[in-house]
């Protein structure tokens, strides 16, 4: 009797779902987990990032709602990124460990995911970790702006301090750079009285980590972003958080589910993943491809290597979005020029360059982002020494310490300006290298003395 209105709803569904439901010994809904056939095609294309979004009913009873995340997630339309509903017979290791197993057993791509996005509310992390061993867990960017809003509100601050820190938040939230999520941190230090201030957990703020995972989005994309999640969580707290009804609850929202089907179209125009193989000759890649190619670089970056690692990496990809760059291709090498020196790439594995920073550091340098970027390609793991890979715990001060060399510094310098020295004497013109070759070698005789003949 309790599945009745859920069941009538799947007869009219074209593609048959999957729908496990357990009642309880008054049979009514004790725990279910949904997935569409269009929701399990769109976690198979996107399964790196998974946003986990908890609703509560009047009853107690918790939602789950898994949605894809991340650079690759071009779909548009309320819920087009949920992939999958879940409620657990009651919301401990157990009951939670029994939905992630029925999640897993019918979605093979759980395995590629990599990061796991949550509320800052959400206590069973170890059996998150247990149960996905491979993936990073972190507080999400969206629920850390609501816990701030809703500790904003529950602390009655002043209105005018009130409304200064909920514009600060907002305008922070859509660019959560470092210097601008320190300012936020100093705010909320000077704003919130001491007493009350540990409730806050500011520090999330100061946890590069956490925003890194966002940080990729430009000021309209997380506007758009958070307005997004923001009307997710209305539609599913108004169908099943305010209805003590679970059957009727789920019922209402899977109807609307099935109402905006027009989402699939959207899902459909953005469907196809980037593939490993570089653009054709005189086929000119569109803005939007190529921010979704330096997208995936990033996140390909913070998923493989350590803090420290992609802190360094990510600057010298900053540098790239920032350049023009010229590419030039060899038979074994890959000349790249970022507007400056040029340096030669390896890009056979491990991929290696001539600039200081590969040479001092060997991670990837501009220059090899800049190639991988061309190729349309993503950092793999066996690009990087092991001590920059993820799990090593380290501190970037550690290992640029450990790293630093007075003879390699001066090595690579006096290498560099050599070979930069080397390439203005090969496109001058002939009296124009008579001249340069004339100084040099007075410049030579003059260090080392006349009666020593240096070869230039």
């Amino acid at each position: 009797m309790a599945l009745t209105m859920l069941n009538e709803l799947l007869i009219e569904d074209p593609s048959p779902p999957l729908l496990l439901c357990q009642l309880s010994k008054t049979a009514q809904l004790d725990a279910l987990n949904y997935q569409s056939c269009f929701m399990q095609g769109v976690f198979a294309h996107f399964p790196e990032i998974l946003f986990i979004h908890r609703t509560y009913n009047p009853r107690g009873k918790v939602l789950y709602t898994f949605l894809v995340d991340g650079p690759r997630v071009q779909l548009e339309g309320h819920l087009a990124r949920a992939v999958y509903f879940a409620i657990p017979a009651k919301e401990d290791a157990e009951g939670l460990a029994q939905m992630l197993q029925v999640f897993k057993k019918f979605n093979p791509a759980w395995e590629r995911v990599c990061t796991i996005l949550v509320d800052p509310h959400f206590l069973l992390l170890p059996t998150l970790a247990m149960e996905f061993p491979t993936a990073e867990v972190l507080l999400s960017a969206f629920h850390i702006c609501k816990f701030f809003q809703g500790k904003f509100y529950q602390l009655s601050l002043e209105q005018p301090v009130e409304r200064v820190l909920l514009t600060s938040l907002q305008s922070t939230m859509c660019s959560a750079t470092a210097g601008n999520l320190r300012k936020l941190y100093t705010l909320l230090s000077t704003c919130i009285p001491p007493a009350q201030l540990p409730e806050l957990h500011s520090h999330w703020l100061l946890n590069d980590r956490i925003w890194l995972a966002h940080r990729w989005r430009s000021r309209a994309e997380s506007s758009h972003y958070f307005q997004g999640l923001e009307v997710t969580a209305h539609v599913l707290s108004q169908f099943f958080g305010t209805t003590p009804s679970v059957e009727k609850g789920m019922t209402a929202l899977l109807q609307y589910l099935q109402q905006n089907s027009g989402d699939k179209a959207s899902f459909s125009l953005g469907l196809s993943p980037l593939n490993n193989h570089p653009p054709s000759d005189g086929s000119p890649e569109s803005p939007k491809v190529e921010q979704l190619v330096e997208a995936r670089i990033q996140y390909s970056l913070n998923a493989i290597c350590t803090g420290p690692a992609a802190q360094l990496c990510l600057g010298e990809l900053a540098v790239v979005q920032k350049s023009m760059h010229l590419i030039g291709s060899g038979s074994e090498k890959v000349n790249i020029q970022i507007l400056e020196d040029t340096h030669r790439v390896q890009p056979q594995t491990p991929a290696s360059c001539s600039c200081y920073f590969n040479q001092a550091f060997r991670l990837p340098c501009r220059h090899i982002l800049t190639m991988l970027s061309a190729r349309r390609q993503v950092l793999q793991p066996d690009m990087l020494p092991a001590e920059w890979t993820a799990g090593c715990a380290a501190s970037l001060g550690d290992i640029v310490g450990s790293k630093w060399s007075e003879t390699l510094d001066k090595h690579l310098a006096v290498a560099l300006l050599t070979e930069e020295v080397g390439q203005l004497l090969q496109h001058c013109s002939q009296e124009e290298f008579e001249r340069r070759y004339s100084t040099l070698r007075e410049l030579a005789d003059s260090w080392i003395g006349p009666y020593e003949q240096v070869q230039l």
